[in-house]
């Protein structure tokens, strides 16, 4: 089964948690802390891009050239 990062909108904890897809949509999965059931799915964010201090350090220079759209 896998494990869904899942948050309680009743007591405001984040939980990980092993479920099915159904039990997931269906809302069938209980709070640990307070057994409400309408946990709601946590979206994480990606890892973020981190700009480097010189323009020409772009790794796709070749591609992009002198218009480069990865550098500010």
């Amino acid at each position: 089964m896998p494990f869904y990062d899942l948050r309680c909108p009743k007591c405001d904890k984040e939980y990980n948690i092993s479920a099915t897809m159904r039990e997931k949509m269906e809302k069938l999965i209980p709070c640990p802390d307070c057994g409400f059931f309408g946990l709601e799915t946590v979206y994480k964010g990606s890892p973020a891009y981190i700009k480097s201090s010189q323009a020409n350090d772009c790794p796709n220079r070749h591609v992009c050239g002198t218009g480069c759209c990865h550098v500010d």
